[in-house]
C-alpha cells in the first residue's frame, strides 16, 4: 500500500465504509497499515461511513464514541446527524440534538423528519402547549413522500381521526393499506401478491401480521441505553413499542391507550405497530378488570 496514490487509497475507503456491516469492519480497516488508518478520517471516507459502522453498543459508549460520530456529522453524514442527533436528544438531554436531526431533515433523511414530526406532535423538550401539530403533518407528508413507512402510517392515523390536518377518512385508510402494503413488499411477504390482485387491504388490521421493517440503528441503541438506565425513577416512561426506545422528555408526554390505560405510545405508528405485534393479545379494557 506504500505506493498506491493518496486518491485511489481514499477511493478505496470510501468503497470500505460505505459498505461496513458493523464499527468492527472500520477498525479492522484502519489496522491495515498507518495510511489506511489516516485515510479513515479523511472528510470524504467520513462523509460515507454507512449506518452499520455507527451501530455501537449503548454499554460501549464513550467520549471516543461520541467524538467519531461527531466528526461524520460535520462533514455532513446525514446517517450520523440523525443518529447522533437522536442520542443527544432523547438519552443525553441536549436540545442540540433536534438541530442535527433538522439538518438531517434538510437533506431529506425520512427518518429524520418522521423523529421531528413525532417532537412537534408531543412537543417534546418543551411544555405541553409546544406541541405544534401542523408543522408534525407537514413533517410527516415529507416523509411519507419519501416512503418512510412509519411516516404514511402516521399520516393515515391523522387523516383518519382528523389529528392537525383536515378529516379525510377514506384518504387515510388508503395510506395505511399503502403502509402495510410497503412493509409486505420489504418482506417478500406472499400476501403481497394479494395486495397486487386486489386482495385484502390493511393486512394488519385484520390480522395478517407482516414482518416488521428493520429497526434502525439509533432505535436499537434507545432501547439498549434506557435497559441501562431507566427513566421510571424520574416518573418518565417509555414507548411501549419495543422497536421504539422513545423516552418522555416530562411527565405524562405519550399517549395512554384508551382501552386498558396501562401502555403509552410516542405516536400513532408505534401504536398501531404495537397493537399488531403484541397488544391486541394482552389488551383488557378497564371495565373487565
Amino acid at each position: 500500500f506504500d505506493f498506491v496514490p493518496d486518491d485511489l487509497l481514499v477511493d478505496i475507503a470510501m468503497a470500505l465504509v460505505s459498505t461496513a456491516s458493523s464499527p468492527a469492519d472500520l477498525f479492522n480497516m484502519m489496522l491495515i497499515c498507518r495510511r489506511f488508518c489516516a485515510a479513515a478520517t479523511h472528510p470524504q471516507v467520513l462523509a460515507r461511513v454507512s449506518p452499520q459502522a455507527f451501530a455501537v453498543k449503548a454499554g460501549s459508549w464513550s467520549a471516543g464514541s461520541h467524538r467519531f460520530l461527531k466528526q461524520c456529522a460535520d462533514v455532513g453524514n446525514v446517517e450520523a446527524l440523525y443518529t447522533l442527533g437522536m442520542i443527544r436528544f432523547y438519552c443525553l438531554n441536549n436540545s442540540s440534538g433536534a438541530s442535527l436531526m433538522a439538518k438531517a431533515a434538510v437533506a431529506s433523511h425520512a427518518a429524520a423528519l418522521h423523529s421531528l414530526a413525532v417532537i412537534h406532535f408531543n412537543g417534546s423538550g418543551g411544555r405541553r402547549k409546544d406541541k405544534n401539530l401542523k408543522a408534525g403533518v407537514a413533517l410527516c407528508m415529507r416523509a411519507a413522500s419519501l416512503g418512510h413507512v412509519d411516516a404514511i402510517r402516521e399520516l393515515g392515523h391523522c387523516l383518519q381521526d382528523g389529528y392537525g390536518v383536515v378529516k379525510n377518512v377514506l384518504q387515510g385508510r388508503r395510506l395505511l393499506l399503502e403502509a402495510n402494503a410497503r412493509e409486505a413488499a420489504a418482506a417478500r411477504h406472499p400476501v403481497f401478491k394479494l395486495l397486487q390482485n386486489g386482495g385484502c387491504a390493511l393486512l394488519s388490521d385484520f390480522g395478517c401480521n407482516v414482518p416488521p421493517a428493520k429497526v434502525h440503528v439509533a432505535n436499537k441503541f434507545l432501547v439498549e441505553w434506557f435497559a441501562l438506565h431507566p427513566t421510571s425513577a424520574a416518573g418518565l416512561r417509555l414507548c411501549s413499542h419495543a422497536n421504539c426506545g422513545r423516552p418522555e422528555t416530562r411527565r405524562h408526554e405519550f399517549r395512554r391507550c384508551s382501552a386498558c390505560g396501562r401502555v403509552n405510545y410516542c405516536s400513532r405508528a408505534c401504536q398501531a405497530l404495537d397493537w399488531k405485534l403484541r397488544h391486541k393479545y394482552d389488551c383488557i379494557p378497564v371495565a373487565d378488570w
